[in-house]
């Protein structure tokens, strides 16, 4: 058995979000307009703003991962959306789309055998693709988890 290769399978698994986790695509379809700004008491982002928020970070995540010019947002400002409610009855779905390329590219970075898992990035400090691709998995999966536990409160999830 190819260890390389199946490494890169089961973690292009956990990007899918198969098994354990919530599928992205399930959670954020259908959320109506009028749910996706709002909030709970004890809860402090809304769906919107958590779907930006691990938008950005993946965004972020991923372009580090392949370019070493690459600039950060400033923490922890930059990687939040400014405002509670999506600006557009569009942007979710822009949002979504956006997450999904950005998510398909690391896939990609994963799958790619001349990428090395374990070698850290000369200009990182110790990362390497395996770390930042079970980061994007961890950090999706929590965010995702929120966002089920709102609707769920809210009464958009079955």
């Amino acid at each position: 058995m190819d260890k390389d290769r199946s490494l890169r399978e089961h973690l292009v698994n956990l990007l899918d979000m198969k098994g354990a986790h919530v599928d992205f695509r399930r959670t954020v379809s259908d959320v109506p307009f009028e749910a996706q700004g709002r909030t709970i008491e004890g809860v402090p982002a809304s769906a919107w703003e958590q779907l930006e928020h691990i938008r950005i970070a993946q965004w972020d995540i991923l372009e580090f991962s392949r370019d070493p010019s690459h600039q950060s947002p400033k923490f922890p400002v930059g990687y939040w959306p400014t405002s509670q409610q999506p600006p557009t009855p569009d942007s979710w779905a822009e949002s979504v789309c956006a997450f999904e390329s950005d998510l398909e590219q690391m896939k990609n970075l994963v799958r790619d055998p001349n990428q090395d898992l374990f070698e850290p990035f000369p200009w990182g400090n110790g990362q390497t693709l395996l770390r930042e691709a079970l980061l994007v998995a961890d950090h999706n999966a929590y965010h995702l988890g929120q966002i089920v536990q709102l609707l769920r409160a809210l009464g958009y999830w079955e």
